[in-house]
Parts: C-alpha cells; structure tokens; sequence
C-alpha cells in the first residue's frame, strides 16, 4: 500500500488537494495530509473548511471529511519529530497542490523550516516522486529558476494547467483534469478524464 503525502500551501487552489486526497483514499494509498498555516487560511476562505484546533483535532475534523478514512493521517507543519521528516520512513511519494511560489523557493532553496519543506526535502534525497503543482500566474524569473534548480533535483513540474479538448462543462472537470495528470505521474490508474483519442463509449 502506497504512503503518499499531500501538502496544500497557501496558493489559490486548495480544491487540488482535497480532489487528490479523495482520490489517493479510494486508490487505497496511505495519505499524510499537511497543510501550512497559509493553505489553511486559503482552505478556509476558498472552500469555507474550518480546520482549526490542535493536530488531532484537525486530524478527526479531516478525516470525517473524507469519509472516516483510518488510512489519512496528518501532522502539524511545525511537528519536525513526525516519521516523514527521516529518509528512514520517507514516503513513497509527495504531492505540494497548490505548490504556493514561496514554497516551491523554499524547497528549492533547502530550507526545510516546516514539516511540509522538510517532507520534500526528504524525499528528493531519498529520490522518490515528489510532484509540485505550481498554481501562480504571470511567473517572473526567481520563480522560473526556482521550478528549474527543483526539476534538475528530480521534482516533477505539474502546474495546474488543465486541456479543453475534452469539453469541460463544469469546474469540477477542470479541476478533475489537473488531478488526474497527477495520478498518472504517480502511475494510479484513474477515470477523471477523457484521454485524447479515447472513445467517449
């Protein structure tokens, strides 16, 4: 069973993160969901998600969320003592949607300062996926700089992008698209889109 780490930070776009969420449970993957104070305060204004308290208040808030899942966990973003914070319990994979430009610098830069900087930290030097979904737009050079020193680490630049070839009616389908180029970089087998090609039947 796979152990995936989900990261919403505070860019525009936390419906990224629970879609995935949602998804990685059905999938029967392991999720650990982290969440900055930022993509918290994002949450709650985009999606009007109050998941304030301490971690295990948030954990139980979170989990009835998603359906009373024992399989999500979730830790503090200043909790530097959780497993995902050794390369002796890296995850399988990490997922930062949104990925704020901030964040992305961070990881970049090394910082490792919270939980979520350190998780990424973690899991390109125990080379495993780590995909990061940009949601920002214009980009100025440090951003795109950025993006490059993280994809010449090994990270896998996903922005939130989503195709129209499939004639998207709703929002939910958009945000569906994005997510489901997700899963295909972690190789979960999906039905959130229709690939190009394939017979709508």
């Amino acid at each position: 069973m796979k152990q995936i780490v989900v990261a919403i930070t505070g860019a525009s776009g936390s419906i990224y993160g629970l879609r995935l969420t949602e998804e990685l449970l059905k999938a029967e993957c392991r999720v650990v969901l982290l969440l900055t104070r930022s993509g918290l305060d994002v949450l709650r204004y985009e999606t009007g998600l109050e998941w304030e308290g301490p971690p295990s208040a948030r954990k139980q808030l979170m989990r009835d969320y998603f359906g009373g899942s024992k399989r999500l966990e979730h830790y503090d973003e200043k909790d530097l003592f959780a497993p995902i914070a050794s390369g002796s319990s890296a995850p399988d994979a990490m997922v930062v949607a949104p990925c704020s430009l901030g964040t992305a610098g961070r990881i970049a830069a090394g910082m490792s300062e919270n939980l979520v900087e350190r998780a990424a930290d973690v899991v390109l030097k125990e080379r495993r996926d780590l995909i990061l979904v940009p949601r920002e737009t214009p980009l100025n050079q440090i951003h795109l700089e950025n993006l490059l020193t993280l994809a010449r680490a090994g990270a896998h630049i996903l922005p939130a992008m989503p195709a129209f070839y499939h004639r998207p009616k709703t929002v939910e389908a958009l945000v569906d698209f994005v997510v489901g180029k997700i899963l295909d970089s972690l190789g979960i087998k999906h039905r959130l889109f229709q690939r190009w090609g394939e017979d709508k039947g």
